[in-house]
């Protein structure tokens, strides 16, 4: 709900906002009403905006954005597409599963976001894995759970209704007689099996559903059933222009996945298609030629003739994707992680790459010649970046790309997209495909560049190096920090990685450089199973707060140099045990400046303690200690910074960056950075979302929501995790606005 509607109408939006957290804690719509009269100064660069803080004029700034082709408000790309169907004009329809402020099923048209399908968010109800359309209605799989007690049409407790929703062109829901949900514009498919491909031929509407082996038969206008026949596993479908089904099959047990041809009634025509890895869509252009989405090694779309026997008469993008060439670098051509292939009337071709594990979206139109004509990038979700102290900032990174910035250009258009670092087919273990990591520290060792991923709840550090003899671009797993389970059990549940320990904790690193988990690679120990944070320093230490009260809370773990393949080494023999300051009760992060021998560390205190077990938070203080290194540190100063005093979570801290002078540090729910002076502890300015992105952010979901970089010129450049509309927010305080700080 935004807060710039009428105010009397906000109260109400808010009264239902509240009720809808309440059934489902995970909405983050969070919105800023941005005060342009405080005054706004225009530059070349975009917008600064001054605000006032604690009584005094605060310094400009400015704010802009990466990783998304827009900035918000009305305008961003969705998250993760998993299905597309190109519409004879070049309309564009998409779905995804999730996409967390509500685009699940997008609108794009000639490199422009058009609008989306209303709707397909909340009240127990996301995307699904397949659209289509024809000249009247768009048809999206959806899935519709239960929400308790309700009047409107929703499942009884415990069900999960899979759908094809229907809509029209401009995305308003369609509804039809006999359909279901609470605006009837749902046909229930099945109870139990998702819906994975969809097509229309004439008045008919297919249906797959791989799960239940079944291919179901729809009118377009009435929306009933008219037939259903069985094929095993199927997936996404189209039509030929003899009318005819080409169906995905997917991997069925140990057989390879493959191409059907079926007649409209069900009858399995002869012809096939093989020898293929992994399929995930599939179109018919307009000469007839079936086009299907390889996304194997080879990353290509594959071309084939099919009026007699199918035959591959070519072939769309480069061999080998984005790991052709230089592995990991951008260009028109190189496809990763194909999700979506479609077609307009004129020939245009259309390319959805997810890259894996769920990347992000890269949607991209191309000439029939093969001419890259637009993209559209939504590539950061529950993400946030660094900068590689070694470029001044040029070089940004987040957990799977690689980004290029250049400051003199406009707001929003200062990053490039220079490079996808994971390789699934070179290194299958790389945790980033087993895991969830949500936040990056770039550091250099011996001069080599190093990331350094954490995730949401600190259970782990993975390591990656670069090798500039052989993939420069890919980020090689190289270490990998686990925490011991709580319950005595594996660190990490299920069969990765293999030969992990079945207790305690483990320190792996790539002894052979091969970038697996082999049996040989563990260092073993046990230890208190409660994280507050983790830290790397500029000497490539790592440091661990563990939430302890027995007053041993600090973990040191050294650097022992790098080994023959570069990999950094940590054991826990070398590791060191630090005594928690006694002014904590619950110690949270941990920022060593090993130059200055200063640590910053932030948690609950005596004075300050904690309303319950508020986990995920920097805690109440953050406080600096001089000379940490001589023993029995004493307070510079400490700094109360907002935080929960009710047990309700509407105000704390998510998350704290230490910078050049300034320590950085930003909230939970309405994502405003408080600026403190490092000498002195007095807060110094507060940075707000402006306009160019629209005023808005999403909550601060990860502990480390907030990256702060000095560049060489004496401006700081602050990134922040703003997952509603998939970007990172990147705010800029100029070296002459600083002067005065």
């Amino acid at each position: 709900m935004k807060k710039t509607l009428p105010e009397n109408f906000g109260k109400i939006c808010h009264k239902v906002n509240q009720y809808i957290k309440k059934i489902f804690s995970k909405r983050k719509t969070v919105t800023f009403l941005l005060c342009l009269t405080i005054g706004l100064i225009f530059s070349p660069l975009g917008t600064t905006a001054r605000w006032t803080v604690s009584g005094t004029t605060a310094t400009a700034y400015k704010t802009s954005w990466i990783g998304n082709s827009f900035g918000g408000g009305k305008y961003w790309v969705q998250n993760n597409i998993e299905a597309m169907y190109v519409a004879p004009n070049g309309t564009v329809y998409t779905n995804s599963i999730w996409d967390e402020a509500g685009r699940e099923a997008g609108i794009y048209k000639d490199g422009n976001i058009i609008g989306l399908a209303e709707d397909t968010h909340g009240w127990s109800r996301s995307g699904g894995k397949a659209v289509t359309a024809n000249n009247k209605y768009v048809y999206l799989a959806i899935n519709q759970g239960s929400i308790g007690k309700t009047d409107k049409d929703y499942p009884p407790d415990g069900t999960t209704w899979y759908c094809v929703r229907r809509y029209d062109l401009s995305g308003k829901t369609a509804p039809f007689a006999g359909g279901r949900g609470w605006d009837k514009s749902m046909l229930i498919t099945s109870n139990k099996s998702e819906v994975t491909g969809l097509a229309t031929a004439g008045k008919e509407l297919y249906v797959s559903s791989s799960a239940a082996n079944r291919i179901r038969v729809y009118s377009t206008e009435t929306m009933k059933e008219l037939r259903n026949f069985t094929v095993a596993k199927p997936g996404a479908i189209t039509v030929d222009k003899q009318g005819n089904l080409w169906i995905i099959q997917s991997k069925n047990g140990g057989n390879p996945a493959k191409i059907l041809h079926y007649s409209p009634n069900g009858k399995l025509l002869p012809q096939q298609i093989t020898n293929l890895v992994e399929p995930t869509a599939i179109t018919v252009d307009r000469q007839g030629k079936l086009l299907v989405a390889e996304n194997g090694p080879l990353q290509q779309i594959l071309i084939y003739n099919i009026t007699g026997k199918p035959a591959q008469v070519g072939t769309f993008g480069t061999k080998g994707g984005i790991y052709a060439g230089n592995p990991g670098e951008v260009q028109d051509l190189k496809l990763y992680g194909i999700t979506g292939v479609g077609t307009d009337g004129a020939g245009n071709i259309y390319i959805n790459s997810n890259g894996f594990n769920k990347s992000g979206t890269d949607l991209r139109k191309f000439s029939p010649s093969g001419k890259q004509i637009w993209q559209l990038l939504g590539l950061l979700f529950v993400d946030n970046a660094d900068a590689d102290p070694q470029t001044d900032g040029v070089d940004v990174f987040t957990k799977q790309e690689h980004f290029v910035i250049d400051y003199s250009q406009p707001t929003g258009k200062q990053w490039t997209y220079k490079n996808y670092t994971v390789n699934p087919f070179k290194y299958p273990q790389d945790p980033r495909l087993h895991t969830s990591p949500d936040a990056t520290f770039v550091r250099r060792i011996q001069g080599k560049p190093f990331l350094f991923l954490k995730n949401m709840y600190g259970s782990f550090l993975q390591i990656y190096r670069f090798d500039s003899t052989k993939d420069s671009k890919i980020a090689i797993p190289s270490g990998m920090f686990v925490g011991t389970h709580g319950e005595g059990k594996k660190s990490i549940a299920g069969n990765w990685p293999p030969h992990q320990p079945d207790k305690g904790e483990w320190i792996w690193r790539d002894r052979n450089g091969n970038g697996a988990f082999d049996n040989d690679e563990y260092d073993i120990s046990e230890d208190y199973p409660y994280f507050g944070g983790w830290w790397v320093d500029s000497k490539g230490d790592v440091w661990k707060t563990l939430r302890t009260q027995d007053g041993i809370g600090i973990r040191h773990y050294p650097l022992q140099g790098l080994d023959e393949h570069g990999n950094p080494i940590y054991s826990y023999s070398s590791m060191q045990k630090q005594k928690t300051p006694s002014i904590f009760t619950d110690i949270r992060r941990i920022e060593y400046i090993p130059e200055s021998d200063t640590m910053y560390l932030s948690g609950f205190t005596v004075d300050h303690p904690a309303i319950g077990d508020d986990t995920g938070v920097v805690g109440s203080e953050i406080v600096r200690f001089d000379n940490w290194s001589q023993g029995n540190p004493t307070p510079r100063w400490r700094i109360v910074v907002p935080h929960d005093t009710t047990g309700k979570r509407e105000v704390s801290t998510a998350a704290m960056s230490v910078a050049g002078d300034y320590v950085f540090a930003v909230t939970f729910k309405t994502a405003e950075v408080y600026v403190y002076n490092a000498a002195t502890g007095a807060q110094v300015q507060q940075l707000k979302p402006g306009p160019e992105v629209a005023g808005e952010s999403g909550w601060i979901d990860i502990p480390y929501g907030i990256r702060a970089f000095r560049r060489s010129n004496g401006e700081y450049v602050v990134f922040v995790e703003e997952d509603w509309k998939g970007k990172v927010i990147m705010y800029r305080l100029m070296k002459s606005s600083l002067a005065n700080l």
